[in-house]
């Protein structure tokens, strides 16, 4: 069997491994099930699928089976041989051998493709590659998880059975990945939403998220923090409403584009749509008056909700919603603005970014197939992108043809503390959405010319940053943002009355404070606090009482022991003001 290290580094050969390994796991399939009939089995992000359509309804037990056959064929170490053949004969090679969703993707393909098929044992599938030399090469494997999938992704077609799985190169790695998905689970912002009484999703309104008390303090913390440090870069705040007429969206290039993913209505028998994206309302706002060169760059923010149709089953917490709130902002520019103003919304969300303690990296995002605009036009802004990246010295990666239709875009990607990757923060750049509307300036030439436009956002999405930081934080977030930041727990009822002192003091100092004072067992109450997440919980009994104290406990750092009141409150206060992490 093979002994060499596998560079599991290198997406190339990562992809190789998990390719091979979904066929591995065809092969056993096949050799449980000779009925089995196969259909697509792709390497995915962090593992491998494989669609297969069959009568027994495959369990957990089933999976077992599976991995335990998966496991004779790795040590068997079939080598993985290719060879092609012409379009009659593949046809006829896979329809003798029942396998009819291949016979239809061998018909798919195009007349000058080359049908080519991979050999392990005495298994054959039909696949375009590539793979790993022999199956000896799989070390460590684990089958994830069975759900149900439309042949071709249509509902119209047959349901198959998905078994999903997930592979490395060593069994301490897969131990690893293994933990990392266990502690995730624990984090899931939906269970430690509905624990910490945030939010909440109902079958009313799927897709269209609740906010309680709670959940509506991180929110408008968040929204706080926004503004103030909006103002202080030379950021305006607008309004758009919720609902403009379909001739706009036509306007914008948003109904050729994106009309799939919008909702309608009718007002006075004319036709509206409900806004999946705050641009044009900011395009209207420009257009409202004359503005000069002098008046460039003008920087204007909108916390807009917006509205977007999501297939139900893509529907995920916070993560994936049908209606949110963008923290958008469209800069207005001449061009020789454009590096600067670019440079300056990089190093804005690098300063939120790192305020959280997140690393991330950036994605330069070129032109896609359906786009609108000239060649030139995107040469320059794609150019004006990549300046500006230099300018910054941050390393960035090129994602070709993923920029929006009008125009090329940085995506900001940020890890978090489990090291999965969300992208949030975006700087697109836009010269085609200006021209449609038909914006100018008065140069200095008294003379009209056309703005240059960016569209940025740093959280991305409201709705979806809280839910990410929910799971980073695993629910203990920074003392700025948590909902209740002080409990208070009396030992006896006695000690009610000084604690409802304490909580004054603490209230007026601005601090988020709830208190406990019924007539429980302490450890009952402590266990409670904990649960809830609650960032300092204070126990108050005789001794605290008499001499003006406080017993503290950090739920991140643990007990801090006895404190005075003041120096307790002048701790907090402090810790709020830095929004130390």
């Amino acid at each position: 069997m093979a002994k060499e290290k596998i560079n599991f580094e290198d997406e190339d050969i990562k992809l190789k491994y998990r390719h091979t390994t979904s066929h591995i796991m065809a092969q056993a399939v096949k050799n449980l099930w000779p009925d089995a009939k196969l259909a697509i089995g792709p390497a995915i992000d962090n593992g491998f699928y494989y669609d297969i359509d069959m009568e027994h309804k495959l369990s957990d037990q089933d999976l077992l089976k599976i991995q335990k056959e998966m496991k004779k064929v790795i040590q068997a170490n079939h080598k993985l041989e290719r060879f092609e053949l012409p379009r009659e004969e593949a046809i006829k090679y896979m329809a003798d051998r029942n396998e009819d969703y291949k016979v239809e993707l061998i018909q798919d393909l195009p007349e000058d493709a080359i049908i080519s098929f991979y050999k392990q044992g005495d298994f054959v599938d039909l696949c375009a590659g590539p793979h790993m030399e022999s199956t000896g090469q799989i070390k460590a494997v684990k089958l994830m998880s069975v759900a149900g999938a439309y042949w071709r992704g249509d509902e119209h077609n047959k349901m198959l059975q998905r078994i999903y799985g997930t592979c490395f190169p060593s069994q301490e790695e897969l131990d690893e990945y293994i933990n990392r998905l266990e502690e995730a689970k624990k984090r899931d912002h939906r269970k430690i939403g509905k624990e910490m009484d945030l939010f909440m999703l109902t079958e009313e309104g799927p897709g269209f998220p609740f906010f309680m008390p709670k959940g509506m303090t991180i929110r408008n913390e968040l929204e706080n923090f926004w503004r103030q440090e909006h103002r202080r870069r030379g950021y305006q705040e607008i309004k758009t409403p919720l609902i403009l007429n379909e001739e706009l969206w036509r306007t914008s290039g948003h109904w050729d584009h994106y009309k799939d993913n919008m909702y309608f209505t009718k007002i006075d028998d004319q036709d509206y749509a409900i806004k999946p994206m705050n641009c044009p309302g900011s395009m209207l706002a420009y257009k409202r008056k004359m503005w000069s060169y002098r008046d460039l760059p003008l920087r204007i923010g909108e916390l807009g909700q917006v509205h977007r149709h999501e297939l139900s089953g893509a529907l995920h917490g916070l993560m994936r919603v049908r209606t949110f709130t963008q923290d958008d902002a469209h800069i207005f520019m001449l061009p020789e603005q454009i590096k600067d103003e670019i440079v300056g919304v990089a190093k804005f969300i690098d300063d939120v970014y790192s305020m959280f303690g997140f690393k991330y990296h950036i994605e330069l995002s070129t032109r896609p197939e359906d786009s609108m605009g000239t060649d030139e036009e995107w040469a320059m802004a794609e150019e004006a992108l990549r300046e500006a990246m230099q300018e910054v010295g941050v390393p960035y990666v090129v994602n070709e043809g993923d920029g929006a239709f009008y125009g090329p875009k940085l995506d900001f990607h940020l890890e978090d503390s489990l090291g999965r990757t969300w992208q949030c923060g975006t700087i697109q750049l836009d010269m085609q959405m200006p021209q449609r509307f038909d914006l100018t300036y008065v140069g200095s030439d008294n003379e009209k010319h056309r703005p240059i436009m960016i569209h940025r956002v740093i959280f991305g999405s409201i709705e979806r940053f809280i839910g990410i930081l929910t799971e980073h934080f695993a629910g203990k977030f920074p003392l700025w943002l948590a909902p209740v930041q002080v409990k208070l727990l009396t030992v006896a009822e006695t000690f009610a009355d000084y604690a409802k002192e304490v909580a004054a003091k603490c209230e007026e100092a601005g601090l988020r404070v709830e208190l406990d004072i019924r007539n429980e067992k302490i450890g009952y109450k402590l266990r409670e606090a904990r649960n809830e997440r609650v960032s300092y919980i204070c126990v108050i009994g005789e001794r605290e009482a008499e001499a003006n104290l406080v017993s503290v406990r950090s739920t991140k750092v643990g007990e801090l022991g006895a404190m005075s009141v003041d120096e307790f409150i002048d701790k907090l206060v402090e810790e709020v003001k830095s929004k130390a992490v």
